[in-house]
């Protein structure tokens, strides 16, 4: 524990585990099976429960909770946990729960997310990198959001659905069903308004790249064709690339149905 500071006013229970350079602010509270990485700072008032594992150099900021237990009544106590990578900041008022048998028992956030005030990550949910989710948006349990999503200011939801890469969700959207990769989508229900083409942009996607992504798109859901029929036309049609295939492969593999 050299370099870690803790404020006098901190309660820090016997078991947790702090590493190097942590820092703990005034009345934060840290449970027995809380692990925290070098680097990570802990804002005051914060508390941090369950078995939950933190990563390296992250910024928790005060008034956030995270490692309760989960919201669900199906829950019994089980020893689920809750592991977050590094590089985060989860700013105030924030709330991230453990997991569930019915989820695999992990809660999952990964590297390099904003995760804004009153932003809520319930139960069982999967967060990868450089994700933003603003203020007051809501990941019902069992939520899917890969890289480089945006989910915008009082967003809801709804439990089991999937995001994928580098979609966007506009301020106040409902999102019932499945928000396919580089897709903007938003409304109460969501519906899909083109491309995310300014989020593409800034990760720096090569234009023919980005071009065949919009002609996959338009093949899916302009053409008129069935989604079948509109899948195997557009990997047919247009020149592979990891970015076009991922289009293809989640929308195929899509349970709840579409985002449209």
């Amino acid at each position: 524990m050299s370099g870690v500071r803790i404020h006098p006013t901190a309660i820090i229970a016997a078991g947790a585990e702090l590493d190097h350079e942590v820092q703990v602010d005034a009345y934060a509270i840290i449970g027995p099976t809380v692990r925290i990485g070098r680097g990570t700072r802990v804002g005051a008032h914060a508390v941090l429960d369950g078995r939950t594992t933190i990563g390296c150099d992250n910024h928790i900021f005060h008034h956030v909770s995270i490692g309760a237990a989960p919201q669900d009544l199906k829950y019994r106590g089980e020893d689920s946990e809750l592991i977050i990578g590094d590089g985060n900041q989860i700013r105030e008022f924030a709330t991230l729960h453990t997991g569930t048998s019915g989820g695999g028992m992990v809660t999952r956030v990964g590297d390099r997310n904003l995760l804004m005030n009153y932003s809520h990550i319930a139960h069982d949910c999967r967060l990868g990198t450089r994700i933003v989710v603003a203020n007051g948006a809501q990941l019902a349990g069992h939520v899917l959001v890969e890289d480089h999503v945006i989910v915008g200011a009082l967003v809801g939801v709804h439990q089991f659905v999937r995001v994928g890469e580098s979609a966007i969700l506009g301020a106040g959207a409902m999102v019932s069903q499945d928000v396919p990769p580089f897709c903007n989508a938003t409304g109460d229900r969501a519906r899909l308004h083109g491309l995310n083409l300014v989020g593409l942009k800034r990760r720096g996607l090569a234009a023919d790249v980005v071009t065949n992504i919009k002609r996959a798109y338009r093949l899916v859901f302009k053409s008129g064709l069935r989604l079948a029929d509109a899948l195997e036309r557009a990997r047919r049609e247009i020149p592979a690339s990891p970015e076009v295939e991922h289009f293809l492969a989640f929308i195929q593999s899509s349970e709840r149905g579409l985002c449209r």
